[in-house]
């Protein structure tokens, strides 16, 4: 009797893992990030897509600190699935900048451009990014993708992150709040269009303004390679008039390199067949393409995903 209720326990604990083989009791992770941001938003939808789509599987998407933590969680066996910036995955799989040491994980696909906001609360005098100096700044919350950028985008501007700010680290959220309250003069934001919380701090504060940061793409660009693109935003999308030129960086798709190829196989064919329901999401998700989605160096493509990106031609 003992071993049978043993044998029992064993294969409830089996069926109860996640990240199995496809199809087959899989309960799936999917980091995002917060809230009010689009990885939250497509993370949600895509979890409703793949439990629907791929037999015996539940998805669940997780609020997270993005891109760093994301990755962490995968390679530590935490996540399943996660979003995140194409500089902060290439920073990991080289075990360079935020990362101690290489991390153990591949791409599905490139989904979509991040524009870089660099937003100011109302009444701030501010034109570029070098006019941060001496100002209260949130360059976005720990382990995120936003702070990686953020810093990267005030060296190339001659100003010390540490330093030449009183430096905040707030997530979306927190820091569309305290730009309302004038608590902070300015934030970082790395993300879609529209981000949520940026279209509700641009409703009730009108006068609040976005940066142009076009002025340091060459530098970015000179230290850390052409990933970092100029990118315009159209203000029209947050309900305000003009166009911002900005630094535009590319968004992947991670999974463990060790997820099992029929998995990861199921969950990219599952994320282009349900784009139409994706979209109705979150617009990003119309940016979905195939040949787009195999840029994905220096990050590897999962032998799942090129399977499905080899059929499809």
């Amino acid at each position: 009797m003992k071993r049978i209720l043993a044998l029992l326990a064993a294969a409830a604990l089996i069926a109860g893992c996640g990240g199995g083989s496809g199809g087959s009791g899989n309960r799936l992770s999917i980091a995002t990030g917060g809230t009010t941001g689009v990885y939250y938003v497509y993370g949600g939808g895509l979890a409703k897509q793949l439990s629907s789509s791929i037999a015996n599987t539940q998805a669940t998407a997780s609020v997270t600190s993005a891109s760093i933590e994301n990755i962490k969680l995968l390679a530590t066996g935490k996540a399943d699935i996660g979003f995140s910036q194409s500089d902060t995955a290439a920073d990991a799989v080289n075990g360079t900048g935020s990362f101690t040491e290489k991390q153990a994980v591949k791409s599905l696909a490139r989904i979509y451009d991040n524009y870089s906001h660099v937003v100011v609360a109302p009444g701030v005098a501010a034109e570029k990014v070098a006019d941060l100096k001496g100002k209260t700044v949130s360059l976005g919350p720990p382990n995120s993708g936003t702070q990686v950028v953020a810093r990267r985008m005030l060296e190339a501007a001659g100003l010390n992150p540490d330093t030449d700010i009183t430096k905040q680290q707030l997530s979306i959220n927190e820091s569309v709040q305290a730009a309302k309250d004038g608590t902070i003069d300015a934030f970082f934001w790395v993300g879609g269009l529209p981000t949520a919380g940026v279209v509700d701090l641009a409703t009730t504060k009108p006068d609040m303004k976005m940066l142009d940061t076009s002025d340091v793409l060459a530098k970015m660009q000179t230290k850390y390679g052409k990933q970092y693109v100029g990118l315009d935003i159209d203000m029209n999308v947050y309900k305000l008039e003009g166009t911002v030129k900005t630094v535009g960086i590319a968004n992947v798709l991670l999974v463990p390199d060790k997820m099992d190829e029929q998995l990861a196989y199921d969950i990219t064919k599952t994320l282009f067949e349900k784009k139409a329901q994706l979209v109705a999401v979150h617009p990003e998700a119309e940016k979905l393409d195939v040949a787009l989605a195999q840029q994905v160096d220096p990050v590897a493509l999962h032998p799942g995903a090129a399977r499905y990106f080899k059929e499809k031609g």
